[in-house]
């Protein structure tokens, strides 16, 4: 397998899937479509939506089963970055390389492209898929992006600011909830897809969590190192704004460290499924050496 080429040819059916299943963009609200496109379709990894893909396929989806379940989680995750980069949040300028929705628009319809987004992914599950499996895809996300874990997260994330009383469990938690509940519910979704067993489906539970994580770790890491022009996003802005990191608690070397043993765990996890894990392997491996 060439790790480089089967990305490519997920990524390009990630593309391919969001011109297909978003509004056009000249129907009427036109700025508002303009603007979900704007932000949907500015690239980025795309790590989610390949997630949903390789792990449908890996347990025997055929065809495009999974694409619409795989747009569905890039519209909500596309949906939580344009609020979180609003005035009232991060207050941030740029995103994946380009001004944000609200510098390139403006906040009210940066706002309300979040919400069309957040909306419509939900209706593309109802619209796509039926019976038990609309159910449980319906409920995963839900689940990953609800009070308890993705809005929870952020709201911790914020009030975890400049707080010097802020801990290690108060880190945790805001990890696992803002950015490894969703690369869970990818890996879960695509299994629910494929036809993965209930054994199956909670250990890749378990290499979500590991691989959240370690994918957050490194987002710290390099926020501390990286610069603006290869992140595509402001540098340093983290530390600007006093927020908690695993950087600012451990350190540099123990965040490398840390970063290290999640990806090393959710391979562990990985081996107990089929043996068809390969490019979800070394896309495991490319989380925690990444530079962007």
């Amino acid at each position: 397998m060439d790790f480089a080429s089967e990305l490519s040819r997920l990524v390009a059916r990630v593309e391919r899937g969001i011109e297909t299943h978003l509004p056009p963009a000249d129907t009427r609200p036109a700025r508002l479509h303009e603007a979900m496109r704007y932000s949907l379709q500015a690239g980025g990894k795309r790590l989610r939506p390949v997630l949903v893909l390789a792990t449908a396929e890996l347990f025997g989806a055929k065809d495009d089963t999974a694409l619409p379940a795989a747009v569905a989680i890039e519209c909500l995750h596309t949906y939580s970055l344009i609020h979180d980069d609003l005035p009232c949040m991060d207050n941030d300028d740029l995103r994946r390389g380009r001004p944000t929705a609200h510098k390139a628009f403006d906040e009210a319809t940066a706002l309300l492209a979040g919400d069309a987004l957040l909306t419509h992914a939900f209706a593309l599950l109802a619209e796509n898929y039926s019976g038990p499996l609309a159910v449980n895809l319906l409920r995963e996300l839900a689940n990953a992006a609800g009070s308890r874990r993705l809005i929870g997260g952020q709201m911790e994330d914020l009030l975890a600011e400049k707080n010097p009383a802020a801990t290690a469990a108060d880190l945790e938690f805001i990890h696992v909830n803002k950015t490894a509940a969703m690369i869970e519910a990818a890996l879960v979704m695509g299994g629910r897809i494929g036809g993965a067993s209930e054994t199956q489906i909670a250990t890749l539970r378990a290499v979500g969590r590991h691989l959240g994580l370690a994918f957050q770790i490194t987002d710290d890491i390099l926020d501390a190192t990286a610069d603006t022009a290869t992140l595509g996003k402001t540098a340093g802005k983290d530390a600007k704004a006093g927020k908690i990191t695993f950087v600012k608690l451990h350190g540099l070397d123990s965040s490398r460290r840390f970063a290290h043993e999640h990806s090393t765990a959710a391979l562990e996890a990985l081996a107990a499924l089929p043996p068809r894990t390969r490019f979800l392997a070394a896309l495991i491996e490319t989380t925690a050496t990444r530079k962007t």
